[in-house]
């Protein structure tokens, strides 16, 4: 896959600084997922998830906006 430009990717509103977690964050996923099923890593998880951005299977707001409210709750209480 060729590497799509940032504007492509990034919607309007969204962070530099949002995408890079969103991405680490659903690359981790990727990760664990392939690791738990003894699934063999055919491309690098950041790979893997930069491509599902791209693609429109994942979006910014899915992986930042419940994850971080949740942690924060969690901690205060």
């Amino acid at each position: 896959m060729l590497r799509p430009a940032m504007s492509q990717i990034i919607r309007e509103g969204e962070s530099y600084y949002a995408f890079v977690v969103a991405v680490a964050r659903h690359a981790r996923e990727i990760a664990d997922y392939w690791a738990d099923n003894g699934l063999p890593m055919e491309k690098k998880p950041v790979t893997a998830s930069l491509e599902d951005f791209a693609s429109g299977k994942v979006r910014v707001r899915d992986m930042v906006k419940i994850k971080g409210v949740d942690e924060e709750a969690q901690t205060r209480a």
